[in-house]
Order: structure tokens, then sequence, then C-alpha cells
């Protein structure tokens, strides 16, 4: 399943996330696949696009960053595969 993960960096302060990103990198469990991710301009919030078969994995890689960031986990689906469920129904 595809998670879009929306990413608030606490007190608006990216550059502790960047900081320890930089010294221990993604921290994600076996399992977790990072997929891409963009941020906003303002470095307020992150949006990444994650895989996984257990949501559990994300909340265990969550638990790591908790500290710095508000996660918000959003189950999503690629357009071409939401056109083919849509398009009985039209």
């Amino acid at each position: 399943m595809l998670y879009m993960v929306i990413e608030r960096f606490k007190n608006r302060d990216a550059k502790a996330v960047y900081r320890r990103f930089r010294e221990k990198g993604r921290m994600a469990p076996d399992g977790l696949v990072y997929v891409e991710s963009w941020v906003e301009t303002n470095f307020d919030r992150c949006f990444q696009l994650m895989e996984c078969g257990d949501v559990r994995l994300l909340e265990q890689w969550a638990d790591r960053w908790r500290d710095l960031v508000d996660f918000e986990f959003v189950p999503v689906r690629r357009s071409k595969e939401a056109a083919e469920l849509i398009a009985p129904a039209l």
C-alpha cells in the first residue's frame, strides 16, 4: 500500500530534521520503502510517498521522529488504478 506522509516540522524547525537525517539517515524499519518526497518551499512541511504492507511500520518509523515532526498518513493509490476502479461506476 502507498501512503502519502505529511510531515509538519515542529516549531517550524526544518534544520533539526535535516541535521538528524544527515547524522542517522531515514531510520526506516525493514519493509518500509521510501518512494519520493517533496518539501514545501518555506520548509514548513514535507510530503513523502512511502510504501509498505503493514501500516505499523509507518508508526515504528514515525516514533523515531515524533520529537521533531508531527505526522499524518494518507493511504493513496496511483491515478491509473483509481481510474480503473471507478470506471464501472461511470
